[in-house]
C-alpha cells in the first residue's frame, strides 16, 4: 500500500519535492541519447535486435567468379520490464498547500523515472570485457586516448564515441587539464577552467552524470567509453504519469510508470573506465 501525504506532512513534502525536482533538473538524464533506441511493438514484451559480424573485402581477377560470403547474423533480446513509482495525495493536503502539490510531485516522478533509466544504462557498463585505468588511481586524459585508441583501431567513427564519468571522477581529469586550476594556456584548460565541463577529448564527448552508484569504496564509480551501437534501450511504454480518484478516502492516487528494457549490443564496442576520486 503507498504511503499517504497528510496535512501534518505536506508543509514539509512539498518543499523536499520542488527542491527534489531542481536537484533532478540540474543532473540532466542523459544514456537514452546516447544508445542505440528500438520500439517494442505487435504485443511481445521483448524485441531481438540482428548483430552482423564485419566481412571482408577481397581482390578480384576479371572474369572470375567471387566467392560466397555467408551472411549469419546473431541476436541480442531485450526484454522490457515496468518501473513505477506512486503516492497518494488526500484532498486536505492538496487543498491546504500553498501551491500545485500535484504537479510538483508528477513532475519529480516523471524525472526519477528518466533517472532510473538512466541509471540501468549505466549499470551496463560493468559487463564491458575491455577496461582502462584502475579503482586505485585517479583518471588521466591517457585513459581517454588509450581508449579511443582500442575503438579507433575497430574503425569506429569517433564523433558517435561518448565517455560518460561521474563528477568527482572528471574533476581529477579537469584538475590535470588546468594545473589543478591554476591554468593552462590552451582552449581545453580555458574551456574547463571558464564553463566547468570538458567538450572532447581524443574526439569523444565527454559527459557527466550523478546517475550512477559508488562501487562500494569511497571515490570509486566505474564509467565508460562506448560507441552508441554499444548498448540499447527498448521502449515498450515511454514515460507515463496518471491520476486516479479514490472517493471513499478523499484522495488522488498519482502513479508513475515506464516500460522499457537495456542490453549491450557489441561488447567490443564499450570500455569499463576505472578511476579513484582524489575528492571522495
Amino acid at each position: 500500500m503507498a504511503d499517504e501525504t497528510t496535512s501534518s506532512t505536506v508543509s514539509e513534502l512539498y518543499t523536499e519535492i520542488v527542491a527534489e525536482a531542481q536537484f533532478v533538473i540540474q543532473e540532466q538524464s542523459i544514456m537514452k541519447n546516447l544508445v542505440k533506441n528500438y520500439a517494442i511493438a505487435g504485443g511481445g514484451k521483448s524485441v531481438e535486435v540482428p548483430i552482423y559480424a564485419a566481412v571482408a573485402a577481397a581482390a578480384v581477377a576479371e572474369a572470375t567468379d567471387l566467392a560466397n560470403t555467408a551472411i549469419n547474423p546473431t541476436s541480442v533480446t531485450i526484454t522490457a520490464a515496468e518501473v513505477g513509482v506512486m503516492t497518494t495525495l488526500t484532498d486536505l493536503a492538496k487543498n491546504s498547500a500553498p501551491r500545485n502539490v500535484a504537479a510538483d510531485i508528477g513532475r519529480l516522478f516523471g524525472e526519477a523515472i528518466a533517472k532510473k533509466m538512466d541509471q540501468d544504462l549505466i549499470a551496463l557498463f560493468d559487463g564491458f570485457s575491455t577496461a582502462v585505468g584502475t579503482d586505485s588511481a585517479a583518471i588521466t586524459p591517457a585513459l581517454l586516448f588509450n581508449a579511443a585508441s582500442t575503438l579507433r583501431a575497430l574503425g569506429l567513427p569517433v564523433n558517435e564515441t561518448y565517455c560518460v564519468l561521474h563528477p568527482k571522477i572528471a574533476y581529477d581529469l579537469k584538475s590535470g587539464l588546468t594545473n589543478t586550476f591554476a591554468g593552462l594556456d590552451t582552449d581545453l584548460s580555458n574551456e574547463a577552467l571558464r564553463n566547468g565541463f570538458i567538450g572532447q577529448i581524443a574526439g569523444i564527448k565527454i559527459f557527466e552524470t550523478g546517475n550512477m552508484s559508488n562501487t562500494g569504496t569511497a571515490g570509486d564509480y566505474k564509467g565508460g567509453i562506448f560507441h552508441k551501437d554499444a548498448l540499447a534501450i527498448a521502449m515498450m511504454q515511454d514515460i507515463k504519469i496518471e491520476t486516479q480518484r479514490d472517493a471513499s478516502l478523499r484522495a488522488d492516487e498519482i502513479v508513475a510508470t515506464a516500460v522499457y528494457g537495456v542490453g549491450e549490443l557489441h561488447d567490443s564496442y564499450g570500455i569499463e573506465v576505472l578511476a579513484d576520486s582524489s575528492i571522495q
